[in-house]
């Protein structure tokens, strides 16, 4: 995980910033997809998983939050969501089970790209 946190700076550095968030982000996502408990161990509930779930909330959504907001500083239409809440998504998305094959990886991964597409779709009206 400490990797994955850590590549942020790099992306950050070297790419634009919309560009080092989406990049990050998949970069998570492979995470997830070779960490094929971690995704059930952080939805468990389970108390021996707080640890990890702390970690979560202080490391890995900081994380993509700094992200987001630079991207958004540099005038990408990111949408402000909660990013323990887009994290999550990304790690149910990836959560295919011990048998997950490459393809199933893949999916995850156009997936994930598809819900980055939707931060930047612009919101709905919302009904009255």
């Amino acid at each position: 995980m400490d990797a994955c946190v850590d590549a942020a700076d790099d992306l950050a550095a070297t790419h634009p910033a919309s560009e080092a968030l989406d990049l990050w982000v998949i970069r998570y996502t492979q995470f997830v997809a070779t960490k094929r408990g971690l995704s059930a161990a952080l939805h468990s509930g389970d108390a021996a998983y707080e640890p990890l779930a702390v970690y979560f909330s202080t490391r890995l959504a900081p994380t993509f939050a700094r992200l987001a907001a630079a991207a958004r500083a540099a005038g990408d239409p990111v949408a402000d969501v909660d990013p323990e809440e887009l994290l999550g998504a990304v790690s149910h998305l990836c959560s295919g089970g011990a048998n997950q094959d490459a393809a199933a990886s893949g999916r995850a991964e156009r997936m994930v790209r598809l819900l980055l597409a939707g931060l930047r779709a612009p919101a709905a009206p919302r009904a009255s």
